[in-house]
């Protein structure tokens, strides 16, 4: 009996000049990732394979990933390992405002895996992140990136809002007709719910959430999703081009231009937006730190303008 023929390999796209970066290089980079290595720190930078990883860690800037490196999920799109993950970390919590006091961080973003396996779907760890790095380094403005925490967010979301961060993030990825194949494990009206519970708990604390385009949406169902996070109250949208990490995840159907990111986020500003990041390399991170600042002085207008 003769092997069956092995299937084709798909052709490799090419990339658009508008998103190609530089490979990681200098002395920052090597320190930065010999720092997270020596504390057992986890990065999304590095798992998610993320294009500005060499821009932001040559500036010292590096999104710690807690609970881990694996994954109890497996989105279409992430390029994160996914199966049973490790005990949680008891000293993580430490090690990450070791970190930031090392690195020198004004603004920290903290983000996690999905921990479907724990209880409180690693709530807990969060609070005990942002309590550390109050602890250690309180001038460090602390931003997450929380999962939906499925059929336990209510009580896990109050428990990190009590904590007191300064920006909420949480992403809804997609539209919600591709959540199935895209986000299989999660659900929109979930997510947009979870962010409209922290901006009720806590008007205080910044609301934002991302997308990713280029995955088959269209720009109606885009426009929609913006009309849904205002409904939610979120104060900040990040938008950003999906690239395909390996050939096992879904494909990139549409590479959107430079032309077209300006207009979505001409769109969003509109629909009354405090602060939006539109571009090809935008990911919930980039440059966040600036945008906190941007965030603080758009909040600080938007009340003189009221008071007068």
């Amino acid at each position: 009996m003769n092997a069956p023929a092995a299937l084709p390999t798909p052709p490799k796209q090419r990339k658009p000049d508008w998103i190609r970066v530089k490979a990681p290089v200098g002395e920052n980079f090597s320190q930065t990732r010999k720092l997270m290595r020596d504390l057992g720190l986890a990065t999304v930078c590095e798992e998610a394979a993320c294009p500005n990883i060499g821009e932001c860690w040559t500036k010292k800037h590096a999104t710690v990933m807690i609970l881990g490196d694996t994954c109890t999920r497996a989105c279409a799109f992430c390029n994160v390992k996914t199966g049973m993950p490790r005990v949680v970390d008891p000293l993580e919590p430490q090690h990450v405002a070791v970190a930031a006091a090392e690195l020198g961080l004004e603004h920290i973003v903290v983000t996690s895996v999905d921990r479907d396996d724990l209880p409180d779907g690693g709530a807990s760890q969060f609070v005990k992140v942002i309590e550390a790095l109050r602890r250690e380094t309180p001038n460090t403005t602390i931003e997450i990136l929380t999962p939906d925490f499925r059929n336990k967010s209510e009580e896990a979301v109050a428990r990190i809002v009590d904590a007191g961060p300064d920006v909420y993030n949480h992403n809804l990825e997609t539209v919600p007709r591709l959540y199935p194949t895209i986000r299989p494990g999660a659900r929109y009206y979930a997510s947009l719910r979870l962010l409209e519970q922290v901006k009720r708990l806590s008007p205080a604390i910044f609301t934002k959430s991302g997308v990713m385009v280029g995955l088959g949406e269209q720009r109606l169902e885009v426009h929609q999703v913006m009309d849904d996070m205002r409904s939610a109250g979120i104060d900040f949208l990040t938008m950003g081009q999906y690239l395909q990490p390996t050939p096992r995840h879904a494909t990139v159907e549409e590479f959107v231009t430079p032309d077209a990111f300006k207009a979505y986020a001409a769109i969003a500003r509109a629909k009354g937006f405090l602060l939006v990041a539109a571009s090809p390399l935008t990911r919930s991170s980039y440059h966040a730190g600036d945008d906190f600042q941007k965030m603080q002085a758009a909040r600080a207008g938007q009340l003189a303008r009221k008071a007068r």
